[in-house]
């Protein structure tokens, strides 16, 4: 692609050299880079990628993109100044792959909790409903049918529009995908055209990258800010920063609540360990999911599909037929009657739902045995939360290891345990072997006690001293219950 086409829409404070030459590709690492590729110089949060334009040449760079200008400007080369060059790869990469987000429905999925679980069920329908689907999750990133291992919650700015390209050719109609507030913050969603925003809710977490809970606020209502008056915006109005998201936004504004009145409203009529009997837009349906909060992530899937022109008796019918997503409150029984519940809930909020859904069920003449740790170098604030919300709704708690990365598992589960309150220190052990702790909650459970396994859900990988190992808690509580995987 030449150039002069590549940057039709990007604002540039200084060009020099040539802007009619040919572009081959387009990268943000140099070591990637190939003969023909325009470079974009961007400063990250680890590296400054200025300090690289002289390996980028030397691998071919023809093209420079930079927010400052190397001193020496080399004749054989095009250089671009640019005020902003992270939110300008995503409209490069955006206007190179021929704007992909343009050719289909692109829907945005942000909130603390909840994320994954809306953005995988609405790829889900919109399957079952017969139209070609991508999706970028947590999980993984699918083209239809076709699955990659994802790195990152939402990829960098250059691999979404990669990704989207792919989707196209396959056929998409809709891309479901689920926006972090690092993405925002980061601008990779940058040169993204969306049809729609989805708010969850706002907890505590990530606190070590944005500082403030203002701050993480404010990461997540720009996303909302920046939707274009034909879009949608659906918010849950349970959460009380719900309707801040919808402050600012020009696009259409849309409410959901299982409390109180709303433009799509959802009521729990049951709820059993095996799913639960809801009342969804005056509709009964039986689902095979558990919780208010998964009644909530429901009425957020349905909003979305009817808002997307989607027939309500099709969209209801596929309700009833899901499946709870890989690693969010998967149930495990035992041959003598043992419940394990493996859930990904790695935040105090996520913790305390995942703990409220089962008290919900439960009859009192059962234990709940919670296994729960916290990741090494992300956010230590909300440890001692975590530990605390623990205890108040389990009769026994194993504080064990989630993910240490690089610090001292030891030091993460003393940073739980000063959460614990003086009178419940009795019911809390701490293991610091992962294994060895899942073991002796199935050890110490009686036959109709209940076990949740939190932090970690789908993943299958325990990152210790910065390595990864295979790791995963459902293998390893069938395993304790002699359950073939």
């Amino acid at each position: 692609m030449k150039l002069n086409e590549l940057i039709k829409n990007i604002t540039t404070e200084t060009i020099i050299g040539n802007i009619q030459v040919e572009v081959t590709g387009i990268e943000f690492d140099s070591r990637q880079v190939k003969p023909g590729y325009l470079f974009v110089a961007q400063r990250g949060v680890a590296a400054d990628g200025h300090q690289f334009i002289g390996k980028a040449i030397a691998n071919g760079a023809g093209v420079i993109v930079c927010g400052e200008l190397p001193s020496e400007i080399s004749e054989e080369i095009t250089y671009l100044k640019v005020d902003d060059s992270i939110e300008v790869l995503g409209k490069l990469a955006a206007a190179f792959y021929g704007f992909p987000s343009r050719k289909m429905k692109v829907v945005g999925v942000t909130g603390t909790n909840g994320k994954t679980s809306i953005a995988t069920l609405l790829y889900k329908m919109f399957l079952k409903l017969g139209f070609g689907t991508g999706l970028i999750s947590t999980i993984s990133y699918k083209v239809n049918d076709r699955e990659e291992t994802a790195s990152h919650t939402t990829p960098n700015a250059l691999k979404i529009q990669q990704l989207m390209a792919e989707m196209v050719d396959a056929g998409c109609e809709y891309c479901f995908m689920e926006v972090s507030s690092h993405a925002v913050h980061q601008k990779r969603i940058a040169g993204i055209e969306f049809a729609g925003g989805v708010f969850t809710n706002i907890t505590h977490d990530h606190l070590d990258y944005h500082k403030t809970f203002a701050e993480y606020i404010k990461a997540k209502k720009a996303f909302f800010d920046s939707l274009s008056a034909g879009a949608f915006a659906i918010t849950n109005s349970d959460d009380k920063n719900g309707l801040v998201m919808l402050q600012n936004t020009a696009a259409r504004k849309v409410t959901c609540s299982t409390r109180s009145m709303a433009d799509y409203r959802c009521k729990m009529l049951e709820n059993h360990f095996d799913g639960m009997l809801l009342n969804m837009d005056g509709n009964e349906i039986w689902t095979r999911f558990v919780g208010k909060f998964n009644a909530s992530n429901l009425l957020e899937v349905y909003a979305t599909a009817r808002e997307l022109g989607q027939e309500k008796e099709k969209v209801l019918t596929i309700i009833s037929e899901l499946v709870p997503v890989q690693g969010r409150f998967e149930t495990v029984r035992s041959t003598d009657g043992k419940l394990a519940i493996v859930d990904y809930a790695h935040t105090p909020d996520a913790l305390k739902n995942v703990l409220g859904a089962i008290s919900e069920i439960r009859t009192r003449n059962e234990q709940v045995i919670t296994v729960v740790g916290a990741g090494g170098d992300r956010d230590k604030t909300k440890r001692p939360e975590m530990a605390k919300e623990a205890v108040l709704a389990s009769d026994k708690v194993i504080l064990t290891s989630d993910n240490p990365r690089t610090e001292n598992p030891a030091q993460i589960i003393k940073d739980m345990e000063a959460g614990v309150p003086a009178q419940y220190k009795n019911k809390v052990v701490s293991i610091e072997n992962r294994r060895e702790a899942i073991k002796t909650a199935a050890l110490i459970a009686r036959p109709g006690d209940i076990i949740l396994i939190a932090g970690k859900g789908h993943e299958n990988y325990q990152e210790v001293k910065g390595v990864k190992h295979h790791f995963d808690d459902k293998e390893e509580i069938q395993n304790c219950f002699g359950i073939n995987n």
